[in-house]
């Protein structure tokens, strides 16, 4: 296999910070010896993460095994999960703010039309469901743990506690119209044809688009990185990459 350099588009405050967490488990667990240092592990995982490059390419361009390469990515990814936000720290975040955004997204997974749990009609394909909520800004506050893609948004937030979550801090929020009949916390815009709405419902109808389109920077902000674009891993591993992406994210935009 042909090894060559290349580069990764993210900030030294990535690798850094990673790399601090790493050495701090290995102080933790008593390990003595690796095959790469802290840094280097660091650096391996955000490749992965960053730019999807699979184990084997990853093992060759850092001189490991594709197990030892595998070993490593599970082990920073796992540590990066740990930190990320719950919900309830991102709803006392959002409390200081004017409104919040919520949205789902898909991520992709390679699976087979037998696998119907994971099929999304909406989106006419396999994937994973992740709920986002994001600040008047655009900015990523926190993003939900994955569930099967053919699970709704509204079914979807109702399980994670968001819809609860919200009404009980009193927070305003603006959603689409996947989440009709989430309670009066979130707002959607009003049901039925275009032509068959007054003139007040299509204006307030045109208000909450523009408002609504603010959580799209968020929902790019995860699939900035690579691997959430077409997961090829096993399904129970996602919520562990969308937490590891959502606390680097947070940790190092900063």
């Amino acid at each position: 296999m042909l090894v060559y350099p290349s580069g990764l588009d993210l900030s030294s405050s990535h690798l850094r910070f990673l790399a601090a967490r790493i050495r701090e488990r290995r102080r933790a667990i008593g390990s003595r010896w690796r095959r790469l240092s802290a840094g280097r592990q660091a650096l391996l995982t955000l490749a992965h993460l960053r730019n999807a490059h699979p184990y084997a390419q990853l093992a060759a361009g850092f001189g490991i095994g594709t197990t030892t390469a595998y070993r490593y990515v599970t082990e920073a990814v796992d540590l990066l999960a740990a930190l990320a936000p719950t919900l309830e720290q991102a709803l006392r975040e959002a409390s200081a703010k004017a409104f919040v955004l919520l949205d789902g997204t898909l991520l992709p997974i390679d699976r087979i039309a037998a696998d119907r749990p994971f099929y999304s009609g909406k989106h006419k394909k396999h994937g994973m469901n992740v709920q986002v909520l994001a600040d008047p800004a655009g900015l990523l506050l926190w993003a939900s743990p994955a569930l099967a893609g053919a699970i709704h948004d509204i079914r979807a937030a109702r399980e994670h506690g968001i819809l609860e979550g919200l009404a009980s801090a009193g927070i305003l929020c603006w959603a689409d119209k996947g989440y009709q009949g989430a309670g009066p916390a979130v707002r959607v815009p009003f049901r039925g044809r275009w032509e068959n709405l007054s003139e007040g419902q299509q204006a307030v109808n045109r208000s909450q688009a523009k408002i609504r389109a603010l959580v799209e920077p968020a929902v790019a902000t995860l699939k900035n990185w690579r691997l959430l674009r077409k997961l090829r891993c096993s399904t129970t591993r996602i919520t562990s990459l969308v937490q590891a992406v959502l606390t680097l994210h947070l940790t190092c935009s900063n």
